[in-house]
């Protein structure tokens, strides 16, 4: 599996640093855990299983991952920076109960800190996670460094993530190709006669065989089940002609890429079916057309908004269509109507369009991603853009 370089690592730990700077803080510490894991990832390329972890930003020396006991050799394993240790506080956060380790060598936040910062008098600290991590947690990082300033940090690393360098457009390119490879798989198969749980199976085999780190989510409604919005599958049965909204998120190297086409089981739709696929393929068409760098994130999403509106759809519309992606499967930006913010080059974001509910018909959604470009926006998925030339006819 390709990686994204520990040069480009150092020099997101500079750019944090240069934050530093600018607010007179000593510390920079960044959480994650086997759920919230992008900011973690993002400055340590470390994905817990079970536990959670730090990193410790100094201004001087390089950076301290900080894990549990049974993580250490994953962590070995996985991240770019070479001093961990181990915290006993920042164990599995499932069970109440105090995991009884033994032989392991816990050192503590305390140490750390002094090592990094020095025993001054007065420490400021930032902290990125707060919007993740428990009250509990946050109640160990506080009282573990003695005489600190606490700052909220989130927000920083938000920034930082909003533009994708080119080896962050690398894998998500790759995660693309692999949740083609997986769809395309999904959409040749016949489904009607398997359970949810059996066609949804299809795809996430698929994935893992095409080289997916994980499958950060498969969703799979049939029928009534399409108007539950967001669906696990389950063991309904897929009957013909149904309306089936199926989405796959893949994640290579921690990044994460989404498609999702809507089609009816049997591939033969009916005429409302027709209207209905029609209107949410060219409502996504009419968005993909119109973004671009420099271009008002606000009027893209209105244009979407128009189409539903001219087409009497727009009660059937139940969130804007457009967010961002990345590390996470949905990130910064995620406009409205009223967002003034410009696309600029480098952003990655997905359209994801949906209508929700449509009497006798039922719902849907289509999603791909991009990322906008200096000369036009990149595609992350091949399938996605070929399916709606031959539906639109184009």
């Amino acid at each position: 599996m390709e990686s994204i370089p520990r040069s480009e690592f150092v020099a997101r730990i500079g750019k944090i640093r240069s934050f530093m700077d600018k607010l007179n803080a000593d510390l920079f510490i960044v959480y994650g855990d086997e759920y919230r894991r992008e900011n973690l990832r993002y400055v340590s390329n470390y994905w817990p299983i079970f536990e959670r972890g730090l990193l410790t930003i100094g201004k001087g020396k390089e950076p301290v991952l900080l894990v549990s006991a049974e993580c250490e050799h994953l962590a070995k394993e996985m991240t770019v920076w070479r001093d961990i240790r181990l915290l006993r506080e920042i164990g599995m956060s499932y069970v109440p109960e105090e995991v009884g380790f033994v032989n392991v060598d816990f050192t503590t936040l305390n140490d750390v800190v002094e090592e990094l910062v020095g025993s001054r008098q007065k420490k400021k600290v930032i902290v990125s996670g707060f919007d993740a991590m428990s009250v509990d947690l946050f109640e160990i990082i506080k009282s573990g460094i003695k005489n600190a300033e606490i700052l909220k940090g989130d927000s920083i690393l938000y920034e930082l993530r909003l533009i994708k360098t080119p080896a962050e457009v690398d894998m998500l390119k790759k995660a693309g190709n692999i949740c083609d490879i997986a769809y395309k798989k999904l959409l040749d198969s016949e489904l009607t006669g398997l359970t949810e749980i059996q066609a949804a199976a299809i795809g996430e085999k698929a994935a893992r065989d095409a080289g997916a780190e994980s499958v950060v989510f498969s969703i799979f409604c049939s029928g009534e089940r399409t108007n539950t919005v967001i669906g696990r599958p389950t063991e309904k049965v897929i009957k013909k002609d149904e309306m089936i909204m199926s989405s796959l998120a893949i994640q290579y190297n921690g990044y994460i890429a989404t498609v999702e086409w809507p089609f009816v089981a049997g591939n033969k739709p009916n005429d409302r079916q027709k209207k209905f696929l029609y209107h949410l393929v060219k409502s996504e068409q009419i968005g993909v057309d119109s973004i671009a760098a420099g271009n008002v994130q606000g009027e893209v999403v209105g244009k979407i908004s128009k189409y539903f509106k001219d087409n009497d759809l727009e009660k059937y519309d139940l969130y804007p269509p457009i967010h961002g992606n990345g590390l996470s499967e949905a990130e910064s930006p995620y406009p409205d109507k009223d967002t003034k913010a410009k696309f600029l080059p480098g952003m990655g974001v997905n359209f994801d369009v949906s209508l929700f509910g449509l009497p006798g018909v039922g719902s849907n959604r289509i999603e791909e991603g991009f990322i906008v470009g200096e000369n036009g926006m990149i595609n992350l998925s091949v399938l996605i853009p070929k399916l709606k030339k031959d539906f639109l006819g184009k």
